[in-house]
């Protein structure tokens, strides 16, 4: 794979629940995704091979990492290791950037189905 710059409006936008947007960018090992959500927008418990970075650019999310509460606002990164359940909602509306590795395939190939309605 050669570098490039990718310029987010010529990325594709997924519509998945709750009104969460969603743009990918991936790597040959590393994939990243901006992620908008209304306020109240909830992401579903799940667990998946690839740790995660999750930076919020703009607004706060709750995320619920194994049971435990997790507050990230605006400026902050949280890290997730593989396999640990977690759940995620929009305090307000946020805007973010989550990091994976390794690519997540079911985000490309749309197997996904906890994010979609």
């Amino acid at each position: 794979m050669t570098y490039k710059a990718v310029p987010w409006n010529q990325v594709p936008t997924d519509e998945l629940i709750d009104g969460i947007k969603r743009q990918v960018v991936t790597g040959e090992k590393v994939m990243i995704g901006r992620i908008v959500f209304p306020m109240g927008a909830k992401v579903p418990a799940h667990t998946h091979e690839s740790e995660q970075l999750t930076h919020v650019l703009k607004g706060k999310l709750r995320f619920i990492v194994e049971g435990n509460e997790v507050i990230v606002s605006e400026g902050e990164t949280l890290t997730i290791p593989s396999n640990l359940e977690h759940s995620a909602e929009a305090l307000e509306p946020t805007e973010e950037i989550d990091a994976f590795s390794p690519i997540r395939t079911d985000w490309l190939d749309g197997s996904d189905i906890y994010l979609r309605s």
